[in-house]
């Protein structure tokens, strides 16, 4: 769980396995971005 500066909560580790299982759907763009963001598996 994360929260953020203005005291939202984000479940980070929900989110990247719902991306990284949505990896197909995802557009070129948002792949990129995660993939600058350092995660390998969304290397286009």
């Amino acid at each position: 769980m994360e929260v953020l500066p203005d005291g939202t909560e984000i479940r980070l580790g929900v989110f990247l396995s719902n991306s990284k299982s949505r990896r197909a759907k995802l557009s070129a763009d948002k792949l990129q971005a995660l993939a600058d963001l350092g995660l390998d598996w969304a290397a286009v």
